[in-house]
């Protein structure tokens, strides 16, 4: 009787514990995983908030597809025709941007489809399929294949054939296969700049306004699921959100280059 007492006794403190614990689940996009920003953002809101948090990093149908399950608390993504979806369904309220950089492709320093002498991302994208040089795609469903898939689109092409390889990877294992194969991939800025020391890749096309690539975060609904930790994850947004969260993305750079531009408060060049 006594052994089942202490058991009992044992799984209340368990379960007292963990009911006591700020716990944060955040599921967001390997872009902002790879660039090593969150490990600098987020421990200032964990200790600001005597919290933990749990960050689970996918491609960005997957992290979408986990808020919606009700498996994490926020999500923190980069593909705004899917959130807007994603919102309109239900599922996550307070949608705010937070920050944004751009699409840039990347290549051998051969450039061997000419992309360096391309005018614009259509004349790119063609020069690609014309020369059927390899492409790997991140092929996950990601913010950054769905950016992919309209820009071929917007010329009316749908890659396919050999050349053309589907990793199903996150950015950083895509950047690591394209740098092996010397292939052709499309990158966020930020995960190529944190790569940029392990890669003999380069930029070969940036600049046009279709590479835009803005980031936001919203809360999963507690109306659609109840045991979120909603009040936790409202904190949170209004913490990246803030002066003092915008100024530690607008600092933060790899190899002396800014990897992300805040959009939810303007820092001057001074601050």
């Amino acid at each position: 009787m006594r052994k089942i007492i202490g058991f009992i006794v044992y799984f209340s403190l368990i379960t007292i514990t963990s009911a006591a614990e700020n716990v944060l689940r955040i599921s967001t996009t390997t872009s902002t995983e790879n660039s090593g920003l969150l490990e600098v953002l987020n421990p200032v809101f964990a200790q600001q908030a005597k919290a933990r948090l749990e960050v689970i990093a996918v491609g960005t149908g997957k992290a979408l597809k986990l808020a919606e399950n009700g498996d994490v608390d926020v999500v923190f993504v980069h593909a705004p025709e899917a959130e807007i979806k994603f919102v309109n369904a239900g599922f996550g309220i307070n949608r705010q941007a937070v920050m944004h950089n751009d699409f840039v492709i990347l290549g051998a320093k051969a450039d061997i489809a000419g992309l360096k002498q391309a005018q614009n991302i259509s004349a790119a994208l063609i020069k690609l399929h014309q020369n059927k040089v390899e492409f790997v795609s991140r092929g996950d469903d990601s913010g950054t294949h769905k950016k992919e898939l309209s820009l071929w689109g917007s010329v009316k092409i749908q890659p396919q054939g050999a050349h053309y390889i589907s990793a199903g990877q996150g950015m950083g294992a895509v950047l690591t296969m394209a740098n092996e194969k010397q292939a052709y991939t499309l990158s966020d800025r930020g995960t190529y700049l944190a790569y940029k020391d392990k890669l003999d890749l380069e930029i070969v096309f940036a600049g046009s306004e279709k590479l835009f690539n803005p980031y936001h975060i919203m809360a999963v609904n507690p109306a659609k699921h109840p045991h979120v930790n909603y009040a936790l994850a409202q904190e949170y947004i209004a913490f990246v959100t803030s002066a003092a969260a915008q100024k530690i993305i607008a600092n933060y750079k790899r190899a002396g280059e800014q990897l992300f531009y805040p959009d939810a408060v303007i820092i001057s060049n001074e601050e």
